[in-house]
């Protein structure tokens, strides 16, 4: 965040069912921690107290107010401007079955609009834990948050509503398999004598994104420290974990926008229901199997190179686990040297994930706070560099890791990201899994 040493927890710990809505959900049980009551939103720093912060909050908030217009007017307003415009010899075919257009626009706004209530829900949530008003004063640039969201802000919400099917959906399980189902492996494996005596493993997941791999670490009752630097990511999965009033209680529609590439209108309207699992009964089932019990969870809001690069982080994990992250930094040895700062001696770190390097264009970052003007760390730091698979291990050995294990090429399987299996067109990767230990001090 704005400041190196800045950390806003959001307790991420399910609570118990409750026979409510989500917006009127603002307290939340810290799982481990008995009867303690929380806010969501703890911790030494106040994003709503500096005004960058503040104000990419509010275009976080703003964005997802917005979800309902914006996919109206981009997705089917325009479309049937354009459609309209056609001869009306075609446009008269095309309105009529099997082709039906303008019903099918009908039907994609009904679709929007079920999507709508999800970002409608982030947003009732996220106000009440923050104490902000649903209809601020327009003249109290402190507390405004409406119209603020740039166009680059509402994309960020659109993908994080469709985000919503990789991570808390029944069908979404088939990536995940392939993402978090080797971290799990690979830290039951490890450390499962240890939870057993009662050690409290900690374990970091940085850009922690919708929370579900966190979630499914404390699961098999390791202690998890989700961190994520995008509050559009933030304010999802708190809504997610804790405001959720059962299992598949809404409703996600997470192809509707997309009209190519489809090979019929039913495919194209796929409705899938989250979270697939509830995390409040998921959590208290857990907790009646004494010799597992589900782990402590929390998620600190900060830029993880920042935070976990602190003298006050260092030595505090058994385990890291990167997942489709490490190629989101403008220069690898940052993340590096965080990683190494904050895993104990002979700590393991456990990566997931491809190189598509996210500032491969050069452009400077400027999300949650950091700027132009940001100091030489974090991820507003100047400059850039991409790095091949065998340069990235040279580096992480040179750095003081030694390599346990190393996925073989023609062993690692494809995997789409939110990606429709029957889609005519399928962007796939083909992550890597490979285990590093810390060397000894």
């Amino acid at each position: 965040m704005s400041s190196p040493s800045s950390k806003s927890s959001v307790v991420m710990a399910p609570n118990s069912p409750r026979d409510i809505t989500p917006s009127q959900d603002t307290e939340e049980t810290r799982s481990g921690a008995g009867d303690l009551e929380t806010r969501s939103w703890s911790g030494d720093f106040d994003p709503l107290a500096d005004p960058a912060e503040r104000r990419v909050l509010f275009a976080a908030f703003d964005s997802f107010r917005q979800y309902r217009r914006t996919a109206h007017m981009n997705t089917t307003h325009r479309r049937r401007q354009a459609f309209w415009a056609l001869p009306s010899a075609h446009s008269e075919i095309l309105s009529e079955p099997p082709f039906s257009v303008m019903d099918n626009f009908n039907r994609v706004d009904d679709a929007i609009d079920i999507n709508a209530d999800i970002a409608d829900a982030i947003v009732a949530a996220g106000l009440e834990s923050f104490g902000l008003s649903p209809n601020p004063d327009p003249e109290d640039p402190d507390n405004n948050w409406h119209g603020v969201a740039t166009s680059s802000d509402v994309n960020k919400a659109h993908s994080t509503i469709r985000q919503f099917y990789r991570d808390w959906s029944e069908e979404g399980q088939t990536e995940r398999d392939v993402c978090y189902t080797p971290v799990l492996k690979d830290l039951r494996k490890e450390f499962s004598e240890r939870l057993a005596t009662g050690e409290n493993i900690r374990v970091l997941v940085p850009g922690a994104g919708l929370g579900r791999l966190v979630f499914e670490i404390c699961r098999a009752g390791f202690g998890a420290e989700g961190n994520e630097i995008s509050y559009h990511q933030l304010l999802a999965s708190s809504w997610i974990l804790n405001h959720t009033p059962g299992p598949k209680s809404y409703r996600l529609f997470p192809f509707a926008l997309h009209f190519s590439n489809i090979q019929s209108r039913k495919q194209q309207l796929q409705r899938f229901l989250i979270p697939d699992v509830h995390p409040g009964a998921t959590m208290l089932k857990a907790q009646k199997n004494l010799d597992i019990p589900f782990g402590t969870m929390s998620m600190a809001a900060a830029d993880f190179v920042v935070l976990y690069s602190n003298p006050s982080q260092r030595s505090a994990f058994n385990a890291v686990a990167t997942v489709f992250f490490i190629d989101t930094a403008p220069n690898l040895i940052r993340y590096i040297e965080a990683i190494r700062n904050c895993l104990k001696p002979g700590g393991l770190w456990i990566n997931v994930g491809p190189l598509l390097w996210h500032f491969e264009d050069g452009h400077q970052r400027t999300h949650s706070g950091a700027s132009d003007n940001a100091p030489n760390r974090g991820i507003g730091e100047p400059g850039n560099v991409e790095l091949t698979e065998e340069e990235v291990y040279h580096l992480v050995q040179r750095m003081g890791f030694t390599f346990e294990e190393i996925q073989h090429t023609k062993d690692r399987p494809e995997v789409g990201y939110i990606q429709d299996p029957n889609s005519m067109l399928r962007s796939l990767y083909r992550p890597v899994h490979w285990i590093a230990r810390k060397n000894p001090q």
